[in-house]
C-alpha cells in the first residue's frame, strides 16, 4: 500500500479564514462602540451594522472562492 502524506493546505485555508473572522469581528465591534460614543448616539447602530457588513463581505469572499469557474 502506498502511504500518502496528508495535505494540510485546506486546513490552513480554513484556519486563516477563522482568524480573519474572529479578528475582524473584534475590530468591528470595538470600532462600532467607539464610533457610537463619538457621535453620541444612544442606540448602538454601528455596533450592529459594522459586524454585519464584515460577515456579508466574508460570505461573498467564501462564495467567490468556492464557486466553480
Amino acid at each position: 500500500m502506498k502511504q500518502t502524506t496528508p495535505n494540510n493546505q485546506l486546513l490552513w485555508q480554513y484556519a486563516g479564514l477563522a482568524t480573519q473572522l474572529l479578528v475582524g469581528l473584534g475590530l468591528m465591534l470595538w470600532a462600532g462602540t467607539w464610533l457610537d460614543g463619538y457621535f453620541g448616539w444612544k442606540s448602538p447602530y454601528l455596533v450592529w451594522i459594522l459586524p454585519l457588513l464584515l460577515l456579508l463581505g466574508i460570505l461573498i469572499k467564501v462564495l467567490r472562492d468556492t464557486s466553480k469557474r
